[in-house]
């Protein structure tokens, strides 16, 4: 009787052990999970300007205020409102010829010829020797500026630029503002002959408008055909792609990157070995764009600054659109 009693507990005490090795093994009790580490985002590599010559920011002017001639190119109210301390006041229109009767009239708007225009420049204290800033309203603008930097260039000023990001970058950095007129003394300016690169006439684009890359830089509406400006016609000039100017141009009214303006040109079929020929109304946010692109390297840019203005008050050419 005691060998079958343990025998019997001999059985249940392996029947037990056997038991616990196939019931489920206690599993580990979860553990928290590491807190993700914070990473800094590679810092965004800037590509340079192919000619990195024509922008300077608030910081630069600031520091070299006291080297430069500033040319204030917004209307005489916002500059008599407060403006760059030492700045000249001088927008577009006494550059350019304005003896005919009225908007679309051939020559009306145009750079005014050598001789004169030597007088103007000159009575703003230019002969060349010093760096000129030319700013204005940004963002917002008309590109007043490019306007005005490009007519210096095109009277053979060599270096001029343009502050970027305009008047707004100024304030927003808190540097000196006031509202003392500045009066330069004249200097004694002799334009031989104008940069003929930076300009087409309307005989040249007609002449040329299947082999030349043509920019519209005016809104779309305008380009569709909206009259907004007391244009002669609505529409615009065969064969012309419109790119409006704005998209250069950051929120802030800074000029987009190397890479970005690049990549938008590139969208639109433009490359670095097109003769380029933008336009507007009349010539002045052409104008900043002929700049831009020439200093991204599509060195064949040229402006119409007898623009749509012109082109559409002459009955003889052909418009596209409403």
């Amino acid at each position: 009787m005691k060998r079958k009693f343990a025998l019997l507990l001999a059985v249940t005490m392996l029947l037990s052990l056997l038991f616990a090795g196939c019931s489920p093994k206690e599993q580990p009790a979860p553990q928290p999970e590491a807190p993700a580490q914070e990473t800094t985002p590679a810092p965004v590599e800037k590509v340079p300007y192919i000619h990195d010559d024509l922008l300077v920011d608030a910081d630069w002017l600031n520091t070299n205020l006291s080297n430069v001639i500033v040319i204030d190119a917004r209307k005489d109210a916002e500059y008599n409102k407060g403006h760059i301390a030492g700045s000249i006041n001088m927008p577009w229109q006494p550059f350019t010829d304005m003896e005919a009767k009225k908007p679309g009239d051939k020559g009306w708007g145009t750079l005014l010829a050598p001789e004169k225009l030597s007088t103007v420049i000159g009575g703003l204290g230019i002969d060349g020797s010093k760096t000129v800033v030319v700013y204005a309203v940004a963002p917002g603008g008309w590109g007043d500026e490019g306007r005005v930097a490009w007519t210096l260039k095109s009277a053979g000023i060599k270096d001029v630029k343009v502050l970027n990001g305009g008047f707004a970058s100024w304030e927003a950095k808190g540097y000196t503002v006031n509202k003392d007129a500045v009066k330069p003394a004249p200097a004694d300016l002799k334009i031989a002959a104008m940069d003929e690169t930076l300009n087409v006439t309307t005989d040249y684009l007609k002449a040329n408008l299947d082999k030349v890359k043509i920019i519209d830089t005016r809104d779309a509406d305008e380009y569709e055909g909206a009259v907004k400006f007391g244009e002669a016609r609505g529409g615009h000039i065969p064969n012309a792609i419109n790119i409006t100017w704005t998209k250069l141009f950051n929120d802030d009214g800074t000029v987009k990157d190397q890479k970005t303006l690049e990549e938008l040109l590139t969208s639109y079929g433009i490359t670095k070995n097109d003769e380029i020929v933008s336009y507007c109304t009349k010539g002045i946010r052409s104008a900043y764009m002929t700049l831009i692109l020439k200093m991204s390297g599509y060195e064949n840019a040229k402006n119409y600054d007898s623009s749509y203005y012109e082109w559409a008050g002459n009955k003889e050419l052909e418009v596209v659109g409403k």
